[in-house]
């Protein structure tokens, strides 16, 4: 067991997550300027553009690279410099680090060595796009980025099917007609809404249901990073809500394996778990009736 008394002083260095505006730089807050003033190094995801945000803010403090691509080398040359009693600060080029941003690595590292991890509260864009959504905000599931691959996504959208909280994830302008369309295919119909450029100029709020959203993304010149809430399932959900009833088992099965690239065994083993069906009774129907 681990406890951690984040204000007393400690022989290590302090590992510090400071979330960083995500287009508004008036988000930025006056303990997070303080602190990327008074730290010894700043990790930064892009030095390029994390050096445009300290230039604004007068900001001189050494500016070194972590991310995705060099965290397993950089990432022990940071902790070791936190455990000869530097402090330092994490900033991703726009939100909170670690929340589908680099970052989670090297606190997960530093909690490992009880090295203290200081998070600062600060801009993001989950919650602004869940409050603004006009969905329920009473419990929400966050997911950030569905996976590229379409049998992957489906894999996961398959699992989220059933969850009965707000769903909200995050979605880039190229992908965001094919993640729609599939999101639509698995999980129904639901109210849903589409926020983009957050606290910028363009800032825009589409709202409908998955349908009204396919076709709006279909029709219009897709821009800016966006965030995709998704009303969350039904309650109860009766057999006849599932996407997948009207279909004989074949075609269940048939679905999975032209819509989704699954091999037949994958297919099949997801058509019997939908179904709650043995898996040899969903692999004979297909064969035999096939």
């Amino acid at each position: 067991m681990n406890v951690q008394k984040s204000f007393m002083n400690h022989e290590q260095g302090t590992l510090y997550i400071v979330p960083t505006p995500i287009g508004n730089l008036e988000d930025m807050t006056f303990r997070a300027v303080n602190t990327l003033k008074e730290v010894d190094m700043i990790g930064a995801e892009d030095t390029r553009n994390s050096r445009k945000l300290l230039n604004h803010f007068e900001i001189s403090t050494t500016l070194v690279s972590y991310h995705e691509h060099n965290k397993h080398t950089k990432g022990p040359e940071l902790l070791e410099r936190l455990r000869d009693g530097k402090n330092i600060a994490i900033v991703s080029d726009a939100g909170m680090p670690g929340i589908s941003d680099p970052g989670t690595d090297l606190v997960q590292r530093a909690v490992e060595v009880d090295v203290p991890v200081v998070v600062l509260p600060g801009a993001n864009a989950a919650l602004p796009a869940l409050a603004g959504s006009g969905l329920s905000t009473e419990g929400f599931y966050f997911h950030g980025f569905l996976p590229r691959k379409k049998k992957d996504r489906a894999a996961v959208l398959q699992q989220l099917q059933s969850v009965q909280v707000t769903l909200i994830f995050y979605e880039s302008p190229h992908r965001l007609k094919e993640m729609l369309s599939h999101v639509h295919d698995v999980l129904g119909n639901r109210k849903a809404s589409l926020v983009r450029e957050l606290t910028k100029r363009y800032e825009e709020y589409v709202r409908g249901d998955l349908g009204e959203l396919v076709d709006w993304a279909h029709s219009e010149q897709v821009r800016g990073e966006f965030c995709v809430v998704i009303e969350g399932a039904d309650d109860v959900e009766s057999e006849d809500s599932q996407w997948w009833t009207r279909l004989s088992v074949v075609d269940h099965v048939q679905h999975y394996i032209e819509n989704d690239g699954m091999r037949n065994k994958e297919a099949i083993k997801q058509t019997a778990l939908d179904r709650k069906l043995p898996k040899r009774e969903v692999y004979q129907a297909y064969h035999v009736e096939e």
